[in-house]
């Protein structure tokens, strides 16, 4: 398999693997304009389908965070006729590589606790790889990491069996403990995922047709992605304060989960 980078100067002309068509692919590349100056990498097979790799230094990451000096994983997505073939591991280890080459302790990225959820990535895999949980939220999703310096004195958090030091990537507080403010439905997204420019606006129809009471809060920008009330930002769904799911719900999907939360 060969593979490519997607920069500014290529961007016009090239697929975006993740990308619906049209509107949904244009909504995304904007986005990934503005981050490719933030240092994001955006890594793909140059054969069509969904395999690639994005990231970016985790001091620019769209995540309540802490991980100063670690490059942040945003999404890693093999699927369809591509998987089982170790395009996975090919990606992974050029985001290693490059990561080492500038100098960074070690990757990050999101999952969850116990069976792989919707839009993170499979924690058997990343413990497969190395990975090893850094800090995890009071919702299930978990931080994990791979630390370049295998040397590095840890001690082992005796609630969470997360690993604690200095050095090691942890959730901000609003991340570890989330939960919002208003009453009904509330859900935070950015344009990171095409999906979210097709199916929220659609959601919000549905919900203002049946009166379901959903509060839309749009991340535009890195500072206000970064103070979220969840450590995901692509897409969190909270019901009266509670986080729900980071999963991007469809129409019907929303009904039968706006059904659900009455019971």
């Amino acid at each position: 398999m060969n593979y490519l980078r997607i920069t500014k100067d290529n961007i016009e002309k090239e697929h975006i693997c993740c990308a619906m068509s049209g509107k949904q692919s244009t909504a995304k590349k904007e986005w990934l304009k503005k981050q490719f100056d933030e240092g994001l990498v955006f890594y793909r097979s140059e054969e069509r389908g969904k395999c690639f790799i994005e990231y970016i230094p985790a001091e620019n990451a769209w995540v309540p965070i802490k991980a100063n000096g670690y490059i942040y994983i945003n999404c890693l997505w093999v699927s369809g006729s591509l998987k089982g073939k170790g395009y996975s591991n090919d990606l992974l280890d050029e985001c290693i590589k490059d990561a080492k080459a500038n100098g960074y302790k070690g990757l990050c990225i999101l999952s969850s606790e116990g069976r792989k959820r919707e839009f993170l990535s499979d924690p058997k895999y990343l413990m497969h790889k190395g990975f090893k949980i850094a800090d995890t939220s009071d919702c299930g999703i978990i931080l994990m990491y791979l630390p370049f310096n295998t040397n590095t004195a840890l001690t082992k958090n005796a609630n969470t069996n997360a690993d604690t030091n200095f050095d090691v990537p942890e959730f901000k507080e609003c991340a570890k403990h989330p939960k919002a403010e208003n009453n009904g439905f509330v859900l935070y997204y950015t344009d990171q995922c095409p999906f979210t420019y097709y199916w929220v606006p659609r959601v919000q129809q549905t919900a203002k047709e049946h009166n379901i009471p959903l509060k839309v809060i749009h991340i535009k920008d890195k500072q206000s992605a970064q103070n979220v009330p969840a450590p995901v930002t692509t897409y969190a769904l909270f019901e009266n304060g509670k986080f729900i799911t980071q999963g991007i719900q469809s129409d019907k999907k929303f009904l039968a989960l706006a059904e659900k939360c009455k019971q």
